[in-house]
C-alpha cells in the first residue's frame, strides 16, 4: 500500500491533512472508521489526508466531535481558508465580528458586508480565471462574504457607515441582473436604521481624502483599529497613534460626500439607465 508522506509544514491544507492522520492512528482508527464517524466517506477522508481535497468548516466540526478534540480542526480549518486571503484580513475579520461601530470607504468593487451572494460569486470566479486563487478557495470566499454579513446581524447590531466611491457603483459586474440587484440590496442597506451610506462622486477629485479601501472599527471597549489593503498585501493597525488621523480624514470625507438622500437618488437613476 503507498503512503504518501506529508509536509505539515508545507502549507495549512497539508498541516490540516498530517494532523487528522496522527489523530486517527493515535487512536488506532482505519480511514473507513474514521470516515464513519464523522459522517464522510473514506475516499473523502483519504483525499483530505492527502492533501488533494480542501478540508470545510462542517468535516472539521464533525472531526473535532469525533476526537473530542474541542476546536483544534476547526482552527487549522481557518488557517485553510485563510491562506488564500490577504495579509491581516483573517485577524480584522475576527475584529469586525465584535465591533460596535464600522466605518468603510471602498473604491472599484461593492465591500463584502454589502455584496449579494450573485456579485460576490462573479469576483471570485473572476479571481480563479486570473490564476489568483483556486476554485476551493474561490468557494471559501463566497461563505467569508456571508458568514461576515451573518455577524453583524447580531443583537444589538452595529453601526455601519459606508462611503463608496463612485467607481463602485459604475463598474459593471456580472451580468445586468447581477448589478441590478446589488444595487437594490445597496438601496435596502440605506433603509436600515443602523446604518449610513453615502457615494464619493468622481466630481470630488483631490478633496477625497483616502485613494486606497480603509475600514476602522470601534470595538466594544471604544478602541480603535484599522484596516487597509493594497493588491498585494492589507494592514492591520491598533496603534491609536496612527489610527486616530484615518478617523479625522474619514469624518472629513463624510463631510465632503453628498447625503444618503442623494446616494439613494443617484443609484435609483443609475438603476433606470438615466445619469
Amino acid at each position: 500500500m503507498n503512503r504518501k508522506e506529508l509536509d505539515p509544514d508545507s502549507s495549512p491544507q497539508a498541516a490540516f491533512g498530517a494532523r487528522l492522520r496522527s489523530s486517527r492512528e493515535e487512536r488506532g482508527w482505519t480511514q473507513e472508521e474514521t470516515a464513519e464517524r464523522i459522517g464522510y466517506s473514506s475516499t473523502h477522508v483519504s483525499a483530505v489526508e492527502t492533501g488533494r481535497k480542501l478540508p470545510t468548516l462542517r468535516f472539521a466540526h464533525s472531526t473535532d466531535t469525533a476526537f473530542g478534540t474541542g476546536d483544534a480542526f476547526e482552527r487549522a480549518y481557518r488557517k485553510v481558508r485563510n491562506a488564500g486571503l490577504l495579509e491581516g484580513f483573517p485577524q480584522f475579520v475576527e475584529h469586525e465580528a465584535h465591533a460596535a461601530e464600522v466605518r468603510l470607504y471602498e473604491v472599484g468593487v461593492i465591500p463584502g458586508l454589502l455584496q449579494t451572494p450573485e456579485y460576490a460569486a462573479v469576483l471570485a470566479q473572476s479571481a480563479v480565471k486570473r490564476g489568483a486563487i483556486s476554485h476551493e478557495q474561490a468557494k471559501e470566499r463566497i461563505s467569508l462574504v456571508a458568514e461576515r454579513q451573518a455577524a453583524l446581524e447580531r443583537t444589538p447590531p452595529p453601526l455601519v457607515h459606508a462611503v463608496l466611491d463612485e467607481s463602485c457603483i459604475r463598474r459593471p459586474i456580472g451580468e445586468p441582473s447581477v448589478m441590478d440587484a446589488q444595487l437594490a440590496r445597496l438601496l435596502e442597506f440605506a433603509d436600515l436604521p443602523t446604518t449610513l451610506f453615502q457615494v464619493a462622486p468622481f466630481s470630488m477629485g483631490a478633496r477625497r481624502p483616502f485613494d486606497l479601501p480603509v475600514t476602522i472599527l470601534t470595538l466594544p471597549d471604544r478602541s480603535l483599529v484599522s484596516y487597509a489593503e493594497s493588491a498585494q498585501r492589507g494592514h492591520l493597525e491598533r496603534e491609536s497613534t496612527f489610527v486616530l488621523p484615518l478617523l479625522t480624514a474619514y469624518h472629513q470625507l463624510q463631510g465632503e460626500s453628498p447625503s444618503q438622500a442623494e446616494a439613494v437618488a443617484m443609484i435609483s437613476r443609475l438603476r433606470k439607465g438615466t445619469p
